[in-house]
């Protein structure tokens, strides 16, 4: 069983910043793709971020393109999703996603086999 934990996140003005990370238990994470997603209230588990196991091919949500980069370390079994000029819309309760397995990135929820515990991100407008 892997487990993840997020954190990094916080309250944060229009236009602001915040790294949120996630990091994982075990010895198999340079195998595992990882994916970010986020809810914001009253709405589903949306997809925010993706990056592959092998190359770090990475992909994202029309919405994030350009402001959020995601990455990850694989000698830290961490990855990390940099916000960038945040925007209210982006308030969301944010969670990190593994799968074993596959060498692509991956945009479902179905894709996924563990889940973190999801870290709330607020940006006040």
């Amino acid at each position: 069983q892997v487990q993840l934990v997020e954190s990094g996140g916080g309250l944060v003005q229009t236009g602001g910043s915040l790294r949120l990370s996630c990091t994982a238990s075990g010895r198999a994470f340079s195998s595992y793709a990882m994916g970010w997603f986020r809810q914001a209230p009253e709405k589903e588990r949306e997809f925010v971020a993706a990056i592959s196991s092998s190359w770090g091919v990475t992909w994202y949500a029309d919405s994030v393109k350009g402001r959020f980069p995601i990455s990850r370390d694989n000698a830290k079994n961490t990855v990390y999703l940099q916000m960038n000029s945040l925007k209210p819309e982006d308030t969301a309760v944010y969670y990190c996603a593994a799968r074993r397995g596959g060498r692509n990135y991956y945009t479902g929820l179905g894709e996924y086999d563990y889940w973190g515990q999801g870290t709330q991100v607020t940006v006040s407008s």
